[in-house]
């Protein structure tokens, strides 16, 4: 095996661990294990776990962070009906099969359950790659459409946290389910209608 593929092995392996187990219990065995390579050849591209989990956060990130801006470029590049096209967006960006990456997700959730036990750097590299990429994206919108007349955002990255938090649906994890189809579209809804409420002129 090239070297190339046994990165590109050891890091999908480390991503399926680490979404699994968390960073705190996730092990070089199980990686290799996971990669079908050595520890020794883990060893022989990274320094250690934590070198490790920052890596594969960060290029994990920065994959589902494409997928999401996508989202957003094809829903809010042009805009015909605010308050309706908003919607449209939101289902489709809080919908886990628009953007893909579920194992991605998984890993974000691990992050967000031990965070305090995660070196603070692959937070940083993590937030970097992945969720300020995609705010900021977002915010370019909501910049053009105040400059426009149609909303009124001082601060568009602020108001690109509060659409994203609006809209979110809460993490099924915690009720043993998905939500349902009729969840996620009351709850986007209600979200960009209160956005709206705040942000318009």
């Amino acid at each position: 095996m090239a070297r190339e593929d046994k990165r590109r092995a050891i890091m999908a392996g480390a991503l399926t661990v680490f979404a699994r187990d968390g960073y705190t219990r996730a092990s070089i065995d199980a990686i290799a294990k996971a990669a079908g390579v050595s520890t020794r050849t883990i060893y022989n591209h990274f320094t250690d776990k934590s070198e490790l989990f920052q890596t594969v956060i960060r290029e994990s990130a920065a994959r589902a962070a494409g997928a999401e801006i996508a989202v957003i470029d094809r829903h809010l590049r042009k805009v015909t009906d605010l308050e309706s096209d908003l919607i449209e967006f939101g289902r489709a960006v809080v919908t886990p099969s628009a953007t893909g990456h579920a194992e991605h997700f998984a890993l974000v959730r691990q992050i967000n359950a031990e965070a305090g036990h995660i070196p603070p750097e692959a937070i940083d590299a993590w937030q970097e790659a992945g969720p300020r990429r995609v705010r900021h994206a977002l915010a370019g919108y909501l910049r053009q459409w105040t400059e426009h007349g149609l909303l009124h955002a001082d601060d568009p990255d602020r108001a690109a946290i509060h659409l994203m938090l609006l809209i979110s649906v809460i993490d099924p994890s915690y009720l043993g389910r998905n939500p349902t189809d009729k969840e996620v579209a009351d709850t986007v809804s209600t979200g960009v209608r209160a956005f709206l409420h705040g942000y318009l002129h």
